[in-house]
C-alpha cells in the first residue's frame, strides 16, 4: 500500500509557496481538494483491490479515478483550452460512462477486465490532466466555466462516495472480510425516533441560490397535508424486531416486485448483516462488526425500507416532506449517516428541461423507474449535500449506504402532548354531526390529579379491586413468569402495581416501563431505582400503543407484558385487536401478557362508579373543557354543561358525555362551535367484558388465554395470556 501514499492527506498534499496567490484563487484550490481527496481514498487499498468489478452495478477504484479525470478533459480541456494535449484517444471509449452523445463505451459490466491502462498509467493521466486544469483555472477563461467546472467536482465528490461503496461491496465478498480502514468511524447510537408534527400547507421545494444539479430545479410550491416524521433513523433494533416478526417472511408488508425478489435472492436481513452462533453482525468499512442495536440500521432497498413502514404502521415520506421537515430544521441524522429512502419517484419538478449537449445527460435521462432518497451519507464528501438534493437509485439496491426515517399521516392517535394535535382534534371533534374528544386529553396535570382522586372514592371499585385480586395471585402469575425475564409495562405511569409481580417475581431480572411523558418516567424509574437496587431498568419514552421496539437491554431475554387498570376498555373493539397486536409484534411469539379488564356487571354499580356522589368524575369529565380554555383559547362555561355517564348494554360500555344545558356559541382554537340545549359531546368509552368476549377479543390479535383469575363482585379480571404465531392482520 506505498503507490499512493503519499497522497494520504488530502489537505497537505496542494500546498505551495505562492499561498496567497492560491488563496485568491478559490476555485483553483477547491479543484485541488477535491482531486487530492480522490487519491487519499485510493491509498488505502493495494494495486489487486483497485482492479476488481465486485458486481455489475459497481466499478473498480482504478476506474473511478480515470473516469472523473476523463470528465474534465472532455468538457473543460479540449473545448476550452487550445494548447490541450490529449493524453490518450482511447481513454475516451475506455472511461466514458453513460455519455450517448459522445459515441461509444466499453461495456459497464467489464470494466474489471481493464486490466489495462496500469495504475501508473491512471495516475500518470490524472496528473496531466491536473496539469492543465491548473492553467485553465488560472486563465481569465476561469470565470466564465465556473459553472462547469463546479459540476465536475460535484461529480468527482459523488464518485468518492462510490468508491467507498464498491469496495465495501468487494470486500463483503472476501472470505476473509478485510477492513478498508480498521479506524474508519463506526455510527453513533443514540435514542430512538420521535415523530414530530408538522402543519404542511402551501409550500416550497427546490435549491434556492448557490450550486445544484438541475433536477433540483426549478423550485416550485407543492402543497402538504398535515404530516408527522419521524426526528432520527429506524435503528438496527427496531429492525430486528421487524425480522423477527416474520418481517422478511410474510408477503402483507410486501410490494409485489418487493416480495418476488425477497423470494428470488432469500433476503432474511439488510445486505452485510450475518448471523455468527445467534449473534447479528454486520461488514462494515471497519470490517466485520457487532450490530449496534441502538444505531441505524443501513443497506437496505426501497422494498425493504417500504415494507417495514407498513409492519410499523406508517409509510415513508414523500421527498417535499422531508425537505420541508429538514428545512424547518426537526430532523436529526438528516444528511451524515445514510440517504433515506422516499416514497417519492425520481421524476422532473414542473417546468423541468435538461440542457442540450451531453452535460444534459447528467441526470434527465434517468427519470423513470428510480425512487429518490434525501439526506446524505456517513460517506458523503462534507458540505456536498443540502436540503434539496435529490439522489436516486433503482428500488432494488442494497449496496448503497441507504436507510430509512418514518412519516405519517395526522389522525386522532396522534402524540397528546402536542399542542398542535390537541387543537386539531378538538376542532374535528366539536365539528363533527356527533361531537367528541379523545379521553386521552383528560391526562393533563390537574387530570391526572382528578383520576388519582377518583381512585379513592367509595364508588369506583376498579382501582381497589385489581390490587386485592393481584395481591391475592401475584404468586401464581410470578408461577408462569420464566427465569432472566424483562417485565413490560405500557403506560406504566407511577409504577404502583407493577410492585406486586416484582415482589412476587425475583426471577424478572429487567423492568422496561414505556410511557410518553417523559418527566413522568423519570420520577417513577428513580423511586423504581431506590426501591430495587438489583433490577436493572431500561425505561422507554414512547407512545405505548406505537412503540416499535424494545430497548436493546432487554435483547435475548424472556419478555412479559404488563397492562392493568382495564386501560384496554378505552379501545374500541378493533383499536384493542390493533394495540394487542401491537404488542404481539413488539414482545414477540411465546411472551406473556398480563391484562386487567373490568367485567360486565349490574347497571347500579357501574352507574355509582361513574357517578359518585363526591361530584370527583364530574369534575375530571369537566377538566376537559378547562384544559381546552387554558391551552387553546378557550371560553367555554363549566356550569352550561352538565356530566353524563350512563351504561350501554348494546356495546357493552359505559359512556361519559357532557351535556349542553342551553343553546350557545363557544370559541375554541379559533373557531366557533354551536351547541343546542341538550347536545351532547362524547368524552369516553371504557368497554365491560365477559370471559368469553375477552377470551375472542385475545384470540383475533394472536393471543391464548393461559391462565385468567375473576375477584368476588364486583367483578374485575386479570389475564395471563401467551402469544402464538400471528399470521393475518386487519
Amino acid at each position: 500500500m506505498v503507490f499512493l501514499s503519499d497522497f494520504s492527506d488530502s489537505r497537505d498534499v496542494w500546498a505551495r509557496d505562492d499561498e496567497a496567490a492560491a488563496a485568491a484563487c478559490d476555485l483553483l484550490v477547491r479543484y485541488r481538494e477535491t482531486r487530492a481527496r480522490s487519491l487519499a481514498l485510493a491509498a488505502k487499498l493495494d494495486p489487486e483491490d483497485m482492479v476488481v468489478q465486485a458486481m455489475p452495478d459497481a466499478s473498480p477504484t482504478k476506474w473511478h479515478l480515470a473516469h472523473v479525470t476523463w470528465f474534465f478533459e472532455t468538457f473543460l480541456l479540449k473545448p476550452n483550452w487550445p494548447d490541450y494535449q490529449e493524453f490518450d484517444p482511447d481513454y475516451g471509449y475506455l472511461f466514458n460512462s453513460y455519455y450517448e452523445a459522445l459515441g461509444d463505451r466499453h461495456p459497464r459490466p467489464q470494466r474489471g477486465l481493464l486490466t489495462r491502462p496500469l495504475q501508473a498509467e491512471v495516475l500518470a493521466y490524472r496528473e496531466h490532466v491536473d496539469a492543465f486544469m491548473g492553467q485553465l483555472l488560472q486563465s481569465e477563461q476561469a470565470k466564465t466555466l465556473r459553472d462547469l467546472v463546479l459540476l465536475g467536482l460535484a461529480h468527482e465528490e459523488q464518485h468518492q462516495e462510490l468508491i467507498l461503496m464498491d469496495v465495501l461491496n468487494l470486500f463483503s465478498r472476501s472470505r476473509l472480510k478485510p477492513a478498508y480502514d480498521t479506524q474508519w468511524p463506526q455510527t453513533r447510537a443514540g435514542r430512538r425516533g420521535h415523530f414530530r408534527r408538522l402543519a404542511g400547507g402551501k409550500v416550497e421545494i427546490g435549491a434556492q441560490g448557490g450550486f445544484c444539479f438541475d433536477n433540483e430545479l426549478p423550485r416550485h410550491p407543492v402543497w402538504l397535508q398535515p404530516y408527522e416524521i419521524s426526528d432520527r433513523l429506524v435503528t438496527n433494533g427496531e429492525w430486528l424486531a421487524f425480522m423477527e416478526d416474520g418481517g422478511y417472511s410474510r408477503p402483507l408488508y410486501w410490494l409485489s416486485d418487493g416480495w418476488a425478489l425477497v423470494q428470488a435472492e432469500r433476503w432474511q436481513a439488510p445486505l452485510y448483516w450475518e448471523n455468527k452462533d445467534g449473534v447479528w453482525h454486520q461488514m462494515t468499512l471497519a470490517g466485520m462488526q457487532q450490530i449496534d442495536l441502538d444505531a441505524p440500521v443501513q443497506h437496505i432497498s426501497y422494498y425493504e425500507a417500504a415494507a417495514f413502514a407498513d409492519w410499523a404502521e406508517a409509510r415513508l415520506p414523500t421527498e417535499a416532506e422531508w425537505e420541508f421537515a429538514a428545512n424547518a430544521g426537526v430532523l436529526e441524522q438528516c444528511d451524515d449517516v445514510v440517504w433515506q429512502w422516499t416514497q417519492s419517484a425520481y421524476s422532473p419538478y414542473p417546468g423541468f428541461k435538461p440542457q442540450r449537449g451531453a452535460v444534459g445527460e447528467y441526470n434527465g435521462k434517468f427519470m423513470v423507474g428510480q425512487m429518490t432518497l434525501r439526506g446524505g451519507a456517513a460517506i458523503t464528501p462534507l458540505a456536498h449535500t443540502r436540503n434539496s438534493y435529490r439522489n436516486f437509485f433503482h428500488p432494488d439496491k442494497r449496496w448503497v449506504f441507504s436507510g430509512l426515517r418514518l412519516a405519517r399521516d395526522v389522525n386522532a392517535q396522534t402524540d397528546a402532548d402536542n399542542e398542535e394535535s390537541f387543537a386539531v382534534d378538538v376542532i374535528a371533534g366539536l365539528s363533527a354531526r356527533e361531537k367528541h374528544l379523545s379521553p386521552k386529553y383528560f391526562y393533563d396535570a390537574a387530570g391526572s390529579e382528578l383520576f388519582e382522586a377518583i381512585c379513592h372514592t367509595p364508588e369506583y371499585y376498579l382501582t381497589r379491586t385489581e390490587t386485592a385480586l393481584l395481591e391475592t395471585i401475584a404468586r401464581e402469575i410470578a408461577a408462569d413468569i420464566p427465569p432472566d425475564a424483562a417485565l413490560v409495562e405500557f403506560g406504566s405511569g407511577a409504577s404502583h402495581k407493577i410492585r406486586l409481580l416484582l415482589d412476587a417475581a425475583p426471577q424478572v431480572t429487567t423492568y422496561v416501563p414505556i410511557d410518553i411523558s417523559e418527566d413522568a418516567l423519570q420520577s417513577a424509574t428513580a423511586r423504581m431505582a431506590r426501591n430495587y437496587p438489583r433490577l436493572a431498568l431500561a425505561p422507554l419514552v414512547d407512545d405505548f400503543t406505537r412503540a416499535l421496539a424494545l430497548p436493546s437491554a432487554v435483547r435475548g431475554s424472556n419478555k412479559v407484558g404488563f397492562f392493568p387498570g382495564s386501560t384496554i376498555g378505552n379501545f374500541n373493539p378493533h383499536q384493542a385487536v390493533a394495540f394487542l397486536r401491537q404488542v404481539h409484534r413488539l414482545l414477540g411469539e411465546g411472551a406473556l401478557l398480563i391484562v386487567g379488564a373490568d367485567m360486565a356487571k349490574d347497571e347500579p354499580t357501574l352507574h355509582a362508579a361513574y357517578n359518585d356522589r363526591q361530584g370527583v368524575t364530574e369534575r375530571f369529565n369537566k377538566n376537559v373543557l378547562a384544559r381546552i380554555n387554558r391551552e387553546l383559547g378557550g371560553d367555554f362555561n363549566l356550569d352550561a354543561f352538565e356530566h353524563l355517564a350512563l351504561w350501554n348494554p348494546q356495546e357493552s360500555r359505559m359512556e361519559m358525555h357532557l351535556v349542553s344545558r342551553i343553546d350557545q356559541l363557544v370559541n375554541a382554537a379559533g373557531h366557533t362551535f354551536a351547541f343546542k340545549a341538550g347536545e351532547r359531546l362524547h368524552t369516553e368509552n371504557s368497554y365491560k367484558f365477559t370471559v368469553p368476549a375477552f377470551t375472542a377479543l385475545a384470540s383475533n390479535a394472536g393471543w391464548e388465554v393461559a391462565h385468567h383469575w375473576v375477584s368476588d363482585a364486583p367483578h374485575f379480571a386479570v389475564f395471563n395470556l401467551r402469544a402464538v404465531p400471528l399470521n393475518t392482520r386487519d
